[in-house]
């Protein structure tokens, strides 16, 4: 009997430790606690091991039958369907980091990836100021993580609110990698304070779009064939219901699934929910509540007035807080994220159950979608209905980059899908595009018909090793501008900004292709939305310039709302204004990961190397490796020139010992 229950003590403690949940783990950390003011600042540590693991693996062992298994150290269900993923500390989303503000964040990364990939983390809705080599955008600030190497990132938790971490090289964040980051404030700097009752590390989400593939596999088949790029499914911290598991019993064939997520509240408390989209694919996300109003009081970390909605829209890389008033009978009610766009098909469902309740699923109907008010729509006109983002008002003081006195430097940056032959894609010789069936085209996502290219080393410390010819800037694109309507252009696009310019982006969505969406994310900075209009099926960048000088768009210049990720309209424009006040090579680009990979994107360089602060001691560099030729190898100092110079030596080296040896 004694050795029996050695044998069984460890498999309980498993069960105990594991079923508390994933959250718990954060919670237990020693930097999630009540945030005080004057600040008491702590060092944050946490440790990330990044390697591809499975989904439904051996360690959820009986996992959805007995779904005490499904909670499992190391067991990722998913929604029950079997695929790699990558996973942080063998856990999906990952860990979740939660901080007061001033706090010191270290993070520390070992890249496990089997497949010998790079990678590294980007901090989205951290500036980082002062520490722009942290923020994690691989060969724009840093190198790539090497496989079976260690990088620490070192940060301020300056910047307040909800945020998430995500990897920024290839497409890993599609496959998992990511989790929720959020830096609270003491109650006496929190603009919202009078607001909610209760914000527990329990309601900060993630929700993400999943494919049931690896996502490269997917990225080829519809980049180099007529595969789909949509997703079949939408998980709710990293859970979902969608693979069915079969028993058969003597009572009949029961069926098993593995479980949606649960959010608990307390009758008659206001509940803060912090929420981050992790969506990857054109995949726009309804959130909604039954039998409750939402009032939204954030996004991307900034505070503005509440807003009172039945449901509001979140878009990939977007954040959104918002309070749910526990002011209904005791019950379950669902939470309901319905995909739009190219996931329009798909929904999840999450339980929010009020303390007391039965434990039991919600009645309602499972297939319903939430109608009546909605902040943030998708590709609509602003009615009684709506409302745009560009139109809550700020809680925080209005900035220089709003005074209508300040000189503003404007770049109009028009996107589309272009038919045009990409030589990665469509190769004019063998396969172009106007030769081939329409399910076979690649249109290519692209800012002022060119596409950006990432440099083969970091732009934010060697910049100087790159051959210019690599590089353009908004003058040379609208030179470039009447060749790359008709051919494939592309370069590393940069927009200079000296050091306090007031800059603004005027952001046109054409829509002339496809009636799609693009979440634009800038590094680095919260900027001023000052306007937002769609105008209609399609527009162009002429158009949107000729309503600019004609005086018939209005610029909002008093409490417009800070953001870092925000929707254009299909057919429409977004207007975004910020004194360039943190230098650095910060990324600007859409946050669909099949559209920045190929070429969505900018970088905007702000002052200059002498304005950055020390670069860190051992700060890793990245090296371009060019094809050996003829000119390589006579040109002194190259890779060439220098293995040949070694051989020289070393062959005079070898005589000089071999004589010395005969003598």
């Amino acid at each position: 009997m004694f050795t029996n229950g050695l044998r069984l003590l460890p498999l309980f403690v498993i069960l105990l430790a594991s079923s508390e949940g994933a959250h718990n783990e954060d919670e237990e950390h020693a930097c999630y606690r009540t945030c005080k003011w004057p600040p008491e600042p702590l060092t944050c540590n946490y440790h990330f091991d990044i390697e591809w693991y499975y989904s439904m693996s051996k360690a959820c062992y009986d996992c959805p039958y007995n779904l005490d298994d499904c909670r499992r150290k190391h067991c990722i269900p998913l929604n029950g369907v079997e695929r790699p993923v990558i996973a942080v500390n063998r856990r999906l989303p990952g860990p979740g980091i939660h901080v007061c503000e001033g706090d010191t964040i270290n993070v520390t990364v070992t890249n496990r990836l089997e497949n010998g990939e790079g990678t590294s983390i980007h901090w989205h809705g951290i500036h980082q100021r002062n520490s722009p080599y942290m923020d994690g955008t691989g060969l724009v600030t840093q190198c790539p993580i090497d496989h079976g190497t260690t990088f620490t990132y070192t940060f301020k938790a300056d910047s307040v609110g909800t945020q998430f971490w995500h990897a920024h090289v290839g497409l890993q964040r599609q496959d998992g990698l990511a989790g929720s980051l959020v830096v609270r404030q003491a109650a006496e700097r929190d603009l919202q304070k009078e607001t909610y009752d209760v914000d527990i590390v329990e309601h900060t989400i993630i929700v993400m779009d999943w494919l049931d593939a690896v996502s490269l596999a997917k990225f080829m088949a519809h980049h180099h064939s007529d595969g789909s790029n949509k997703p079949e499914s939408i998980l709710i911290n990293g859970k979902g219901k969608r693979a069915t598991f079969t028993l058969e019993t003597d009572q009949g064939t029961i069926e098993h699934f593995t479980e949606r997520a649960l959010f608990e509240v307390t009758s008659g408390k206001r509940h803060r929910f912090r929420m981050s989209s992790n969506a990857g694919t054109n995949c726009a996300m309804r959130i909604s509540v039954d039998n409750h109003t939402l009032s939204v009081i954030a996004s991307d970390g900034r505070p503005f007035e509440s807003v009172t909605v039945d449901s509001f829209i979140i878009y990939g890389g977007e954040r959104f807080d918002f309070v749910l008033n526990a002011n209904q009978e005791v019950g379950n009610y669902w939470m309901r994220v319905k995909g739009l766009a190219d996931c329009r098909f798909q929904q999840e469902l999450a339980v929010v159950r009020y303390q007391g309740a039965i434990e039991e699923d919600p009645t309602a109907d499972e297939s319903i979608d939430r109608d009546g008010f909605e902040l943030n729509p998708l590709n609509e006109v602003q009615t009684e209905s709506n409302m745009y983002i560009s139109k809550v008002k700020s809680l925080e003081p209005d900035d220089i980059s709003l005074d209508p006195s300040q000189p503003v430097s404007t770049y109009y940056l028009a996107m589309d899908f272009n038919k045009v032959n990409s030589e990665h894609y469509h190769v004019p010789e063998y396969y172009p595009i106007e030769d081939i069936d329409r399910s076979h085209h690649l249109y290519s996502p692209q800012i002022n018909h060119v596409s950006f290219t990432f440099p083969p080393t970091a732009l934010l410390t060697q910049h100087k090793d790159i051959d210019e010819s690599k590089f353009c800037d908004p003058s040379q694109v609208t030179k470039m501008a009447g060749n790359c309507t008709a051919e494939y252009c592309e370069c590393t696009h940069v927009i200079t900004a000296d050091l306090g310019e007031i800059v603004e982006l005027v952001v046109i969505d054409e829509g002339v292709t496809f009636g799609a969406s693009h979440p634009m994310h800038l590094h680095g900075y919260s900027f001023r939305v000052i306007a937002m209009e769609k105008l209609g099926l399609s527009t162009s960048l002429e158009e949107v310039m000729e309503m600019d000088k004609a005086g018939n768009i209005t610029r909002n210049l008093q409490a417009a709302p800070l953001k870092d990720t925000v929707i254009v309209p299909d057919g429409g424009y977004t207007i975004l204004r910020f004194e360039a006040n943190n230098p650095g090579w910060w990324l600007f680009h859409c946050h669909l990961e099949f559209h920045v990979e190929i070429g969505m994107s900018l970088v905007i360089h702000v002052g200059d190397d002498d304005d950055l602060p020390e670069k860190p001691e051992n700060f890793p560099k990245c090296y371009d490796w060019p094809r050996m030729t003829s000119d390589a190898q006579d040109k002194p100092g190259s890779g060439a020139h220098r293995i040949v110079s070694n051989i020289l030596i070393l062959c005079a080296t070898m005589m000089f010992i071999l004589q010395n040896k005969i003598i």
